[in-house]
């Protein structure tokens, strides 16, 4: 007798195999039990017939408590009345781990809560499935990256100096000097292009912002691409080739999952047609304005202007070229103004806002050094860095997605935290 997973079902049709499963929930009317299952890859039910086992293995299944771990052993068939699409009839059950007085229960839990058990909530099939998407969009960007002949380079979690200042980073003491948990590991990206070409790096990343927003971690996960011998048009071409990519990834191996959310995929589909929109900053401030919101040049967006805007096109969209005062000191100066810098921000549509960031980068060591001077930095922390610029300095450029909010997006969920497994916010660091 084979032990199968849950998923494979299909494969097994009218076999009788063997499951190892935990209970979620159960429910029975005289002479049948029916068992709520899952095993890590999917849920489905157990169906107990009195009159097909011993009493000892009836009142067994009626007497289960939630979450205990079993071995199932029965004969799967199709069900058509599931959204799974296939049951088990049970035949033994055998105990391998009883539980406790679950404290998740079918009924509603507050967010406090279920955030306190998140190490238990993450077996309910809501937050299952959002691990199940989030798994793929990571499989599916190594996949992507590989394919475009990208190399990874992993960039360090400590650092001296930052890509956007220190303001908002946790400090920590490296022996005899000061560090900080990393905000980005773009600059260490761009030394990584200048040997490799087209590079990638794909880790924690770090900010210590106060914020209480449903977009913002103070811990999420960070997908940095930087190219050499590339503008800004070509990486914008790469940026909406890996969202479709990412997307259309998700519809094809997460059927179950998006299922579960109930997420429309026909609304998904829709951003897997390319190219995107683009406007430029300046565009993006006239519409806005034609449109009642009080915001005038040289303001940044906040989440009620990057909800219009997106929503606008009904896809993402790349806003180009925005105000240099607003955007970090690394950032290619526009050619013909002085005002504005080249880079863009993507925007996802139905409320999710900037999910990329990018830039082409600054080449000219004297304009770098210059910036980095004007944003109050100290130079000799980025001599390193400047250091690319001295020798065989080439265009380039990248960007960065958060995978959190990129997840939260596709998923359709309320609040960025059900996109990681455990969530750091400004008032959680538990559990």
């Amino acid at each position: 007798m084979k032990q199968i997973n849950i998923v494979d079902s299909k494969n097994h049709v009218d076999e009788k195999v063997q499951i190892g499963a935990w209970l979620t929930n159960k429910r029975s009317s005289g002479k049948i039990a029916f068992l709520q299952l899952r095993d890590g890859t999917e849920f489905f039910q157990g169906v107990v017939v009195k009159a097909n086992v011993d009493e000892a293995t009836f009142q067994l299944a009626k007497e289960l408590k939630q979450e205990t771990s079993m071995l199932i052993t029965g004969v799967i068939h199709e069900d058509a009345r599931s959204k799974f699409g296939y049951e088990i009839e049970v035949e033994a059950i055998e105990v391998v781990g009883e539980s406790a007085e679950y404290p998740i229960t079918p009924k509603e839990h507050g967010t406090d809560f279920l955030m306190d058990h998140r190490h238990l909530w993450l077996r309910s099939s809501k937050p299952h499935a959002i691990m199940t998407i989030r798994n793929e969009v990571i499989r599916a960007t190594y996949e992507f990256f590989n394919k475009e002949g990208f190399t990874k380079i992993d960039a360090p979690i400590l650092t001296g100096s930052a890509p956007e200042g220190t303001s908002d980073l946790f400090h920590t003491e490296y022996f005899d000097r000061d560090a900080y948990l990393s905000q980005s590991g773009q600059l260490y990206e761009e030394a990584g292009a200048m040997a490799f070409d087209k590079v990638f790096s794909f880790g924690p990343t770090f900010r210590a912002e106060k914020s209480k927003t449903r977009r913002h971690l103070i811990e999420f996960w960070m997908i940095e691409p930087e190219m050499a011998f590339m503008h800004q048009e070509d990486s914008l071409q790469v940026q909406e080739t890996y969202i479709a990519y990412l997307v259309q990834n998700v519809i094809d191996h997460c059927a179950s999952a998006l299922n579960t959310l109930e997420r429309d995929v026909d609304t998904l589909k829709k951003y897997t047609q390319l190219p995107f929109p683009r406007i430029s900053y300046d565009e993006a401030i006239d519409l806005l304005k034609a449109n009642d919101f009080d915001i005038e040049w040289g303001a940044d967006f906040g989440s009620p202007e990057e909800t219009f805007l997106a929503d606008h096109f009904d896809k993402p969209v790349f806003v180009l070229n925005y105000p240099k005062a607003i955007k970090p000191f690394y950032m290619k100066p526009h050619p013909t103004r002085d005002d504005v810098v080249i880079c863009a921000d993507l925007l996802a549509p139905e409320g999710y806002g900037e999910i990329i960031g990018g830039s082409e980068r600054a080449t000219d060591y004297d304009y770098l050094y210059s910036e980095v001077v004007k944003a109050g930095l100290d130079p000799k922390e980025y001599s390193w860095y400047l250091d690319l610029r001295k020798y065989g300095s080439v265009p380039h450029s990248g960007f960065g997605l958060g995978l959190e909010r990129a997840i939260t997006w596709i998923t359709g969920e309320e609040h960025v935290r059900e996109a990681i497994p455990f969530p750091r916010l400004l008032n959680r660091i538990y559990p």
